[in-house]
């Protein structure tokens, strides 16, 4: 199914602006596509948009092996569209046991491209993660000696901290002595949702990044709770104030380097949001690019929008562009409302809505 089938073309917009915008083929820096029947489902709708995405490794049981990463990436390429040349890039999950030796060996064989950091219990399917973050050192040591990656879900478990300060706790208490620790370690900090955590960010912009994702550009925690309890837009990180989601567009569109596009696009299904206990994530894998752009649009910046999308996080893992290019039109559109999965659906965010942007066939 392509994006083209799912979209429904409107009139143009103001005559008076960009109708236009075409940049090197960008790429999602953060994705999760599950496994099965799901990201049949899914994974269409990232690789229509993007060249590349690091998959996360949260399955289950968790991606730990290179043999289990070689083996996922498989199942991925098998479900691609015909004549998709997206590339998954992989990653492997740390656990209390993670051996700096397979690390290396995954790494130096290309399997995966960086190692990804759960706190244990902070998401979806991190109970299986890090206890104690100090004792991964020869794990670390290892990564800095051969320029690996990785990759942080910056959250406090600890049950006393407020949820809506959980990533400022563990960036005083876990990311600044980890940066500390290891100065040759390149670290990402995953999907950042308030001002200090882009200030930590830009004082080791060098060896330090961000991914920032298009749901918090747009939402901040008041959205969840308009008109009533709005499951779909409950992710961890939650969305933080409204101070936060404006820092968070800035930055995004400063032109910074430090600063990367990065989905972390999770479907579940609807039952599972709307349910007693909702799992946490928004799936945006259908209306990425076109919600990214709308923001770099709204603040000014369409011509930083391509270093965002396609440059910095390459430049960051050490990777060439992507040949090729896409092509944004300023043309409204009506994006579909949720994806069918098995008798169930994943809602899309922004789905249901006219989007004042469009990708161009």
């Amino acid at each position: 199914m392509s994006i083209s089938d799912l979209l429904e073309s409107t009139p143009a917009g103001d005559a008076d602006k960009p109708q236009s915008l075409t940049i090197r083929r960008p790429d999602d820096w953060h994705v999760h596509v599950r496994d099965g029947a799901m990201m049949k489902a899914v994974l269409p709708f990232t690789a229509a948009q993007f060249a590349r995405g690091i998959i996360m490794p949260n399955l289950t049981p968790p991606v730990t092996t290179a043999t289990a990463a070689s083996a996922y990436r498989d199942r991925i390429r098998a479900a691609l569209p015909a004549g998709s040349d997206f590339e998954p890039l992989m990653t492997c999950y740390l656990t209390d046991s993670t051996s700096p030796d397979e690390i290396e060996r995954g790494y130096r064989e290309g399997i995966w491209l960086a190692a990804k950091l759960y706190p244990a219990g902070a998401t979806t399917n991190a109970h299986h993660g890090v206890t104690n973050i100090p004792a991964l050192a020869p794990v670390f040591e290892r990564m800095e000696r051969i320029g690996m990656a990785v990759l942080v879900h910056g959250e406090s478990t600890d049950p006393a901290v407020d949820i809506f300060d959980r990533e400022a706790v563990f960036m005083e208490r876990s990311m600044l002595p980890l940066l500390n620790a290891h100065p040759g370690l390149k670290v990402v900090v995953e999907h950042a949702t308030t001002a200090e955590t882009l200030d930590l960010v830009r004082a080791h912009a060098g060896r330090a990044a961000c991914t920032i994702t298009a749901h918090h550009l747009v939402i901040n925690r008041t959205s969840i709770f308009q008109g009533g309890l709005r499951p779909h837009l409950y992710c961890l990180p939650v969305a933080k104030r409204e101070r936060h989601r404006l820092a968070l567009r800035k930055a995004a569109a400063s032109g910074e380097a430090c600063f990367m596009l990065g989905t972390d696009t999770a479907p579940h299904p609807r039952a599972a949001k709307q349910a007693e206990c909702c799992s946490a994530g928004i799936f945006s894998g259908a209306t990425a690019l076109q919600t990214y752009v709308q923001v770099f649009d709204e603040e000014g910046a369409l011509d930083r929008f391509e270093a965002f999308a396609s440059l910095n996080g390459a430049r960051f893992h050490g990777l060439e562009p992507n040949a090729g290019t896409v092509t944004l039109v300023r043309k409204p559109s009506q994006a579909m409302a949720a994806v069918a999965v098995e008798g169930d659906e994943v809602v899309v965010f922004e789905g249901g809505k006219t989007l004042p942007w469009s990708i161009a066939n």
